[in-house]
């Protein structure tokens, strides 16, 4: 029997790991290859897009999937709309594993913003000239044109043109601590911290310390999830695919 997981954050990975040590059953993740050292997980592994909803139907009949595991990021809208459409022509069962997204505490001050867009516009009204970007390589031309602003830009690897014309380059993998986010945030005197819900705890860190801090924090709020089976844990993963006899 053969499930693909379509991965790239920690839960695929180990969701991978679980079920690579089943008998009789065949992982394959895959990855959408933006990364360029990807961590990756046990079991087969795939690198690279599907080529839309009709590339990843044809894989999924091609390959004899016996069920889907969506454990993309939460911002990978794209592709969990193609695994939806996918699966349902194909007929076979999808599940979605997202981690819960971050809640908001007494002591926050959270601004939440729909896109990147809106997060750039934010920053004309919360002020503050030091900004620390943590929203991944692929989203900083919202921000290329406000010069105003010093960023601090964090990511896995280096971004591509177009960027903020002042910034900083950051390049780090989480898990990030909490006295690691502190120091950082205090040594280059940030003002602003801009992210997106991400969840998890890997990257909670920045929100402690921007907290304690008293830092306002730019948020985008995730994308609407499918109407399709969900569960927030590895375990509660295992378990429904148990269910389907995986």
């Amino acid at each position: 029997m053969k499930v693909l997981i379509l991965g790239g954050t920690g839960e695929a990975r180990r969701l991978a790991a679980v079920l690579a040590g089943r008998p009789g059953l065949e992982v394959v993740s895959s990855l959408a290859g933006r990364v360029r050292a990807p961590a990756l997980p046990e079991g087969q592994v795939r690198i690279g897009g599907f080529g839309g909803v009709d590339g990843l139907e044809d894989y999924l009949r091609r390959s004899g999937i016996a069920a889907v595991v969506d454990a993309t990021h939460p911002f990978a809208a794209v592709i969990t709309e193609s695994a939806v459409a996918a699966a349902e022509r194909v007929g076979v069962p999808l599940l979605l594993l997202r981690r819960p997204g971050w809640v908001e505490g007494a002591d926050d001050d959270w601004h939440w913003v729909r896109s990147l867009d809106e997060a750039a516009s934010a920053l004309h009204e919360i002020g503050g000239e030091r900004v620390f970007l943590t929203t991944g390589r692929l989203g900083l031309a919202a921000f290329a044109g406000l010069d105003e602003h010093w960023f601090l830009v964090r990511s896995v690897d280096p971004p591509e043109p177009p960027t903020p014309k002042r910034m900083g380059l950051l390049l780090a993998r989480g898990p990030f601590t909490l006295p690691g986010e502190r120091a950082l945030l205090t040594e280059h005197g940030i003002d602003v911290l801009v992210t997106k819900d991400s969840g998890g705890e890997a990257t909670a860190a920045k929100l402690q310390a921007a907290r304690e801090l008293r830092i306002p924090v730019l948020i985008q709020a995730r994308p609407a999830a499918p109407p399709v089976p969900t569960v927030t844990t590895v375990d509660a993963a295992v378990a429904a695919l148990t269910t389907h006899g995986v």
